[in-house]
């Protein structure tokens, strides 16, 4: 999941576009994680590059595609910064 940071281009700048990427393994003390073990949060520039690389980047379709015979169960949650 890490490496897509440097593996999903931007189709105009032929350039990495993910800003920052960063994970690891559920830890909370809470037990509240309801079958989540692991935990991704992918930061970018705009919207725009975000929904490229939810509905069109073929590293990112690809990766997760590979992961349907391992994964049970996945959450996506987008935020907006300073949007409460």
């Amino acid at each position: 999941m890490l490496e897509l940071k440097e593996k999903c281009i931007h189709p105009v700048t032929g350039k990495p576009y993910i800003v920052s990427s960063v994970g690891g393994k559920e830890c909370s003390v809470e037990g509240i994680a309801d079958g989540i073990t692991h935990a991704f949060v992918v930061g970018f520039a705009s919207v725009a590059d975000r929904d490229y690389y939810a509905k069109k980047d073929p590293a990112h379709l690809d990766f997760g595609a590979s992961l349907t015979p391992i994964v049970q169960k996945v959450h996506v949650v987008d935020i907006e910064h300073g949007v409460y």
